[in-house]
């Protein structure tokens, strides 16, 4: 008779680090560092169609606002393994915080290529120039510390890499102060990403722009975002790395979304209504075009998800975390771009420069991970035979 032995003791993946895959995504990573050795040699006209009218392009657009969302799965994770005591999930939290870390980080490395005078960026950081009442100020602290935090949560991992009990045992004595940091810095500054679409007033169309609803959306959507990062990069890396599916702990997660997703509808919608901006919906424009794209994106899981038998689907679950990803990816896009208005005579669109960085950038996120997760005990160990 073979039984299996479930253990949720982290380990290195191992084998080949050269693939095709490996391979593909180097070469995507290194010509988005071509893209950033043209930005700082000749500055950002020379790589990005910004302009005075359209100063935040899609790399602060795509690093900041999308990629520090679509990074949460550490923060909800966090979240329910130790704030709500769910330890069911803790076999999800390491490959989880992995993935946040490197999309945080990245985050904020690529924040300087959006600097025109990215050599001051210490200015934020030093009391005689920080203006403490910004906005922006309070996402870019937010983000830095938190970086850090991600960093010293991951170090475990490192430690176990090198033998270093002892020191992890020391260090987990404190890891609850950097866990409680670690929910409570990107419940600030996501919903402050939020703020900072109400400072640009009537520049934003009223389908996006709600001066006491954006916050909460914006908190929503990264909670989303986060669950939906956990489900398909637990899917993938199932998939990739030919490893059993964790269905049943996906399924679980799937039914807090699904909650987590009608709280949303009910506050974006309910905002629509109370500004009067449906009018602005039913328009037949580049905008109400965009607007719906959106929308169809978080209703259509609603509906995926909303019976307990569609949750233990792989392919549904997976189709449902794609499709609020690319909500959550529309919303933040169309209240910082496609609805924003920066006056008469100003238009954009990306460049190619700044596509290609964009798309290495996730290349180069997507290569770090696989490396580290072969490398580091990251993955839990597969359920061990016994005869």
């Amino acid at each position: 008779m073979t039984d299996h032995t479930a253990t949720h003791t982290p380990t290195a993946l191992g084998g080949k680090l050269v693939t095709p895959v490996t391979l593909f995504l180097a070469v995507l990573a290194l010509a988005a560092g071509g893209v950033a050795l043209v930005r700082f040699v000749f500055g950002l006209g020379a790589a990005t169609n910004m302009n005075n009218g359209y100063s935040l392009g899609i790399w602060i657009v795509y690093d900041v606002i999308i990629g520090s969302g679509l990074a949460c799965g550490g923060y909800v994770m966090a979240l329910l393994v130790y704030i709500f005591n769910r330890g069911e999930y803790h076999p999800l939290v390491r490959p989880a915080l992995l993935a946040s870390l490197l999309g945080y980080t990245l985050a904020g490395v690529s924040v300087m290529l959006d600097m025109g005078r990215y050599w001051n960026a210490w200015h934020i950081f030093w009391p005689g120039y920080a203006q403490f009442n910004s906005v922006l100020f309070e996402v870019a602290t937010c983000i830095t510390f938190y970086i850090l935090v991600m960093w010293i949560e991951f170090s475990p991992a490192f430690l176990d890499k090198i033998g270093l009990g002892g020191v992890k045992k020391k260090l987990s004595k404190m890891m609850f102060f950097f866990i409680a940091l670690g929910v409570v810095l990107p419940s600030m500054h996501q919903s402050s990403l939020g703020s900072m679409l109400v400072i640009f007033g009537g520049k934003v169309n009223p389908l996006w722009q709600s001066s006491f609803m954006l916050p909460l959306e914006y908190l929503l959507t990264a909670i989303l975002l986060g669950f939906s990062a956990v489900v398909v990069e637990a899917t993938l890396v199932s998939v990739g790395f030919k490893r059993p599916m964790e269905t049943p702990l996906l399924a679980k997660l799937a039914k807090l979304m699904w909650g987590v997703l009608l709280v949303y509808l009910v506050v974006r919608i309910s905002g629509l209504v109370m500004r009067g901006a449906i009018p602005n919906a039913l328009q037949f424009t580049p905008e109400s075009l965009s607007f719906w794209v959106e929308m169809i994106s978080f209703v259509l899981p609603l509906i995926m998800l909303a019976k307990e038998g569609k949750r233990s689907n792989p392919g549904t679950l997976f189709g449902a975390a794609v499709l609020l990803i690319l909500g959550a990816f529309m919303l933040r896009v169309n209240g910082y771009l496609v609805g924003f208005h920066g006056g008469e005579g100003w238009q954009y669109f990306p460049s190619f420069s700044e596509l290609t960085f964009t798309v290495g950038l996730i290349a180069f996120e997507l290569l770090a991970y696989i490396v580290l997760v072969k490398f580091l005990p990251v993955l839990p160990a597969l359920p061990q035979r016994a005869g």
